[in-house]
């Protein structure tokens, strides 16, 4: 199973950046789609944007689109989330997985990376 690390989460300042990676540990070559979900304290995980491994179509939840911008490396086993103009609600804490079929469920979750925004 492919393991997953995240990083670049840190303490922000509201209308600022901050970018993210998920490292996969070995060649992505069986990924159909990967995606960043974050969990806000005391809130259920949501869904915040995904990329289309083959063709790098992507798709984002409302309240981060126009401010969040998922990319990929296929070359470096990464995917980036670029977050600017962060806001206090985006706070939480970011995971990335794989979904190997558009018919199985995401799974190999990283250990997450804590984003805070200060208002």
């Amino acid at each position: 199973q492919v393991q997953l690390v995240e990083s670049g989460g840190g303490l922000v300042q509201a209308g600022g950046s901050l970018r993210l990676s998920c490292v996969a540990s070995e060649a992505t070559r069986s990924i159909y789609q990967m995606g960043w979900f974050r969990r806000a304290p005391g809130k259920e995980r949501e869904f915040v944007a995904a990329i289309r491994w083959i063709g790098s179509i992507k798709y984002y939840a409302d309240a981060v689109k126009a401010r969040f911008t998922i990319s990929r490396d296929a070359a470096k086993n990464t995917v980036y989330l670029q977050m600017n103009s962060l806001k206090p609600e985006d706070t939480g804490v970011y995971y990335c997985a794989v979904q190997r079929s558009p018919v199985l469920e995401y799974e190999s979750w990283g250990q997450g990376t804590q984003v805070t925004v200060s208002s």
